[in-house]
């Protein structure tokens, strides 16, 4: 079993835990993630790794709940504990000095990009940081992304906080500028974000690096359900990713495979709300 040491509502629907997981600790890097299952009659669901402590024995995962298994999550506690975490599965993030890079991060993807963005930097890169959110509320892990990234942008969709707008008109400004042309951007988040993301360094011939969050079974590539289109080749997510070159990925394909379970998610969760009477919250 395994412990939660510390919960932490960062947002609305957004929690943080610290997990009690000695031996995942003691091999993780960034970029790589684990699968949990709640209990014996809960499914498996990956989450990124949002930090580690090898010293504690911990890693911090971070969840928005948008279906059954994530409300369930939710409603743990200091000191419940989770019978399944699996990891760290996947490959790490390659880091390297390469020169400047930006490190994008959007909804809770914010939480992975921020071990990724203190890795980078400290390989000797200068690191510029983004984050996008849809409004004030859900803006989480600024003050640990300063202390990693060399300068630190907020967009949000309606402008209650930072600047109004999209992660997209940040990095074109970025760009554009002279002599601030990356030689890297990385982005962690919504599949719609990834995909602007990627079409606009293509224009530029920045490289992208994205981190794809596919539908996952098993995490060794055994089932098969983690598979996209990369390159025009299949690959598979959980044992050669999560993350790939983003002017390759068939977004408008994992976008459909993404959606292909959304009845009975939306059936389960309807089930789930039934028999707690909508009071599941944590």
């Amino acid at each position: 079993m395994f412990t939660v040491l510390e919960k932490k509502v960062l947002a609305d629907e957004i929690k943080l835990f610290e997990v009690h997981a000695p031996q995942v600790a003691k091999r993780a890097k960034a970029g790589q993630f684990i699968i949990l299952r709640v209990d014996e009659k809960g499914e498996r669901i990956p989450l990124t790794i949002a930090d580690y402590d090898r010293e504690k024995g911990t890693i911090t995962i971070v969840f928005q709940e948008v279906g059954k298994t994530t409300r369930v999550l939710g409603t743990l506690n200091k000191g419940d504990s989770i019978l399944d975490f699996a990891g760290p599965l996947g490959m790490p993030s390659h880091i390297e000095k390469t020169g400047r890079v930006v490190c994008i991060g959007g909804g809770v993807g914010v939480a992975p990009i921020y071990p990724i963005t203190r890795a980078l930097r400290e390989a000797g890169n200068h690191v510029t940081g983004i984050i996008g959110a849809r409004n004030k509320e859900i803006v989480f892990c600024e003050d640990k992304m300063r202390q990693v990234a060399g300068e630190l942008f907020i967009t949000t969709d309606d402008g209650s906080y930072g600047r109004k707008g999209f992660v997209t008109d940040v990095l074109k400004e970025l760009i554009e500028k002279n002599n601030c042309m990356p030689d890297l951007v990385v982005a962690v988040g919504p599949l719609p974000m990834m995909k602007a993301v990627s079409m606009l360094t293509r224009e530029y011939g920045v490289k992208t690096i994205v981190s794809l969050n596919s539908i996952m079974v098993d995490g060794t590539g055994m089932c098969g359900a983690c598979r996209v289109t990369v390159g025009g080749e299949t690959r598979f997510a959980c044992v050669e990713g999560p993350e790939f070159d983003g002017h390759l990925v068939d977004f408008d394909e994992m976008s459909l495979r993404a959606r292909f379970f959304q009845k009975e998610e939306q059936q389960s969760m309807q089930k789930y709300l039934c028999s707690c009477g909508g009071k599941c919250n944590g």
